[in-house]
């Protein structure tokens, strides 16, 4: 067998990467590598052969010959230089100490490093912080397509949670779209404002995706998610609002008219007839009675039921206004107009039901061209040429006397025939005190859910008094004395009695006697003024225009007053 040369084992040791010194039992230094000398920065020849503490700063050796203790892993600076090293006794055969190594390596750049990586992980726990915290979604991928990153708001619109997302590709959440990770890997460039459904509730999102880049080379890619889903819910609330502006779902039927009468229930059977065919309907009565309500019935019971509902209150629209609400314009019409023009109601209502309130308060020319779309089923917009066809359920109503409009030459006759296919005359409530009973119990019940109370019935004296009344304002002021009522009993109060009742008046004199004590000035008006508004209506059997004629005050007023009285 060869044995090895100290040259051999010289050139093994100059090749180590760690540093090696080893001193004699006297501390004199008898080896001392090139990577001692590299770490150390001191010469060989210039230690060699030398005590140890002469040629070595800080140099431990001879404390580890003197204890025989071994040091190991211990850090030490030599310089701006920091390493670790272990320093043994060397023994013989005997056991005796015969000399000490230290093997040493240097870690400045080691430990540099460590504590960039310990600036990275508290970088990244920062940031995973703050991604955690936006309220939007984020999704970070690799550049192999593979989440590596999402927050909390990923998973709560989503609806996936991370660990069945997190190393899993990045197509994994989409319920409907491309991949916009997939797309940004691909092509190096960002995309924005992206619509697609993530998720298994199919969540409708808009997406931001941008490249990382490091190096000069694609790394990955980062992705914002918005849920827009809420957004979309309020944009078709209010689109629903502003069409409710002018269309009214048709919410009552025939249960909701109440009244055992005979002569509500025949009003009822004209109107279930009518509802089974297309003619064109005219409601009759006075203001109050529920013309409306019959208006609904007869939609919601008829083939057209699935059409729109399109109310109009001919009375409220001012008149230069009217034509083109109800037959729309064309572009540049007139000052004020759109651009593009606007679809009038008639339009609107097709396979549907228009019901034009007031009728009778429309102008002569207006008359005229109600007449065209009745006979012709088109209409001309405000501004145009073209006809357009309409095929729309004309409902009308009014508290006028036609016929006597008719021969006064404030309404054309032909319209008048052309209205009155199937006229129904809705009753005044003091042709039908007997439904009284039944109308305030189903008022009550309403009201309790409006208002939160618990009346549970009205006394029979409460009701002989109503019963008295001569009920001007019909069902409407019904409702209005009997909410007025509800609103000022007490909350323990489970019984509406006579005492309950706001003053009553009418020729028949049912109320209670007016209250002499002093009363706030406002208030008395008030009364005043309700009172003769209600004197007016009653006078004029409902008659808005005359009504505010004979009260002189304009039409605008009387609306006003109306709606402030709930009359």
């Amino acid at each position: 067998m060869c044995s090895i040369t100290k040259r051999e084992i010289e050139i093994i040791l100059d090749s180590t990467h760690d540093g090696m010194i080893a001193v004699n039992e006297a501390g004199i230094v008898t080896l001392f590598n090139k990577a001692a000398e590299r770490i150390t920065g001191l010469r060989a020849n210039a230690v060699i052969g030398r005590p140890a503490v002469d040629g070595i700063p800080n140099t431990r050796l001879p404390l580890v010959l003197s204890s025989g203790e071994p040091e190991l892993n211990q850090q030490q600076n030599i310089g701006d230089t920091l390493i670790i090293t272990s320093r043994v006794p060397v023994r013989n055969e005997e056991g005796q100490i015969v000399g000490a190594v230290a093997v040493f390596r240097d870690i400045t750049e080691i430990k540099s490093l460590a504590g960039q990586v310990s600036d990275l992980w508290k970088a990244r726990s920062l940031l995973e912080a703050i991604i955690e915290a936006t309220r939007d979604a984020i999704s970070v991928a690799d550049e192999k397509g593979n989440n590596i990153i999402v927050n909390s708001s990923y998973t709560r619109i989503t609806g996936l949670p991370k660990d069945a997302v997190i190393d899993k590709p990045v197509t994994v959440d989409i319920a409907e779209g491309e991949s916009m990770h997939i797309k940004v890997l691909k092509t190096g460039k960002p995309v924005f404002n992206v619509r697609m459904k993530v998720g298994p509730a199919r969540k409708e999102v808009i997406v931001n995706v941008a490249p990382i880049f490091i190096e000069g080379k694609i790394r990955g890619s980062v992705g914002v998610i918005q849920d827009i889903t809420e957004i979309i819910a309020l944009t078709e609330e209010l689109s629903r609002t502003k069409k409710l502006l002018r269309h009214l779902e048709a919410r009552y039927k025939w249960e909701d008219i109440i009244g055992d009468s005979l002569i509500i229930q025949r009003a009822k059977e004209q109107a279930k007839m009518a509802a089974e065919t297309p003619a064109t309907v005219l409601l009759r009565g006075e203001s109050g009675t529920g013309k409306e309500l019959f208006a609904h019935a007869i939609h919601n019971a008829s083939l057209r039921r699935k059409g729109q509902f399109v109310r109009v209150n001919c009375a409220a629209i001012a008149e230069n206004l009217l034509e083109s609400e109800l037959f729309g314009y064309e572009g540049g019409a007139f000052t004020g107009a759109l651009k593009g023009g606007k679809r009038g109601l008639f339009e609107e209502a097709i396979s549907g039901t228009i019901f034009l309130d007031e009728i009778g308060d429309i102008s002569n020319s207006l008359q005229s061209k109600l007449l065209r779309v009745l006979q012709e089923k088109e209409i001309v917009r405000v501004g145009g040429t073209l006809a357009v066809p309409v095929d729309a359920r004309v409902i009308c109503a009014t508290n006028a006397n036609l016929e006597q409009k008719v021969q006064s030459g404030a309404f054309r006759e032909d319209l008048y025939y052309r209205l009155n296919v199937i006229p129904i005359h809705i009753p005044a409530l003091r042709e039908h005190k007997e439904d009284i009973k039944a109308l305030a119990e189903h008022i009550i019940i309403k009201v309790n859910q409006e208002f939160g109370r618990t009346v549970q019935k009205i006394s029979d004296e409460a009701l002989d008094a109503l019963a008295v009344y001569d009920w001007p304002g019909n069902v409407r002021e019904l409702k209005n004395v009997l909410g007025r009522a509800m609103i000022t009993m007490r909350p323990q109060d489970t019984v509406l009695e006579l005492k309950h009742l706001p003053l009553l008046s009418s020729e028949e004199k049912v109320s209670r006697p007016l209250s002499v004590r002093s009363q706030p000035l406002g208030k008395v008006v008030d009364e005043a003024e309700r009172a003769a508004v209600t004197e007016a209506l009653r006078e004029t059997k409902g008659n808005r225009t005359k009504a505010a004629a004979l009260l002189q005050i304009s039409i605008r007023s009387l609306f006003y007053k109306i709606e402030k009285f709930g009359l």
